[in-house]
């Protein structure tokens, strides 16, 4: 496509997506011999680029709506066209996110833009970025380390006291089935 259908498509102005091109941050695109600027659409050899938000609980939809559109917003002005945006409510904790493993699995993807390290997941960051083929790309990164190390104690900690109440509730659920089926005998 023309690089001003692209300026539309992404809502920016010609001028914006010129300097986009400029500075190297639309890949795939090339000029022709007649001096036209040539964009490939979104599905270009590059792959797909996707984006990532999510917060704990329902209780957020507004957060989770606001970060998803700040990292669509960051997406633009970097000019890159997302192909798949995916918000989700879950914890951090939670390592079976079905929106969050759909989006790994999927193979046409080529990046992943999060706002945050601890958006993706609390635990185990590192081996997702090593394991998984594409580029993950995080706006806002921690740059001191107390508080990167403050903020994984802080998740342990709330990892350990969901599990130990989370064991709790087991074990009332447990005796409440136990003394049911000694009232049916």
């Amino acid at each position: 496509m023309k690089l001003s259908t692209y300026a539309k498509k992404l809502g920016v102005t010609y001028r914006t997506a010129w300097n986009h091109f400029k500075a190297n941050k639309i890949p795939g695109a090339y000029v022709l011999p007649s001096g036209t600027i040539i964009v490939p659409d979104g599905k270009n050899i590059n792959g797909l680029t996707a984006t990532y938000s999510r917060v704990s609980s329902s209780e957020n939809k507004g957060n989770l709506l606001s970060q998803s559109k700040r990292v669509q917003d960051f997406c633009s002005a970097k000019g890159w066209v997302v192909s798949i945006v995916v918000e989700e409510c879950g914890s951090g904790l939670n390592d079976s996110r079905k929106k969050l493993e759909a989006l790994l699995l999927n193979k046409n993807i080529t990046r992943i833009v999060i706002e945050h390290k601890d958006r993706l997941t609390r635990f185990g960051f590192n081996y997702i970025k090593k394991l998984w083929a594409g580029e993950i790309v995080i706006i806002n990164e921690v740059v001191e380390d107390e508080k990167d190390l403050m903020q994984d104690f802080v998740s342990l900690v709330t990892s350990f006291t969901a599990r130990l109440y989370g064991r709790r509730r087991t074990k009332r659920s447990t005796e409440k089935l136990i003394q049911e089926l000694r009232n049916a005998s």
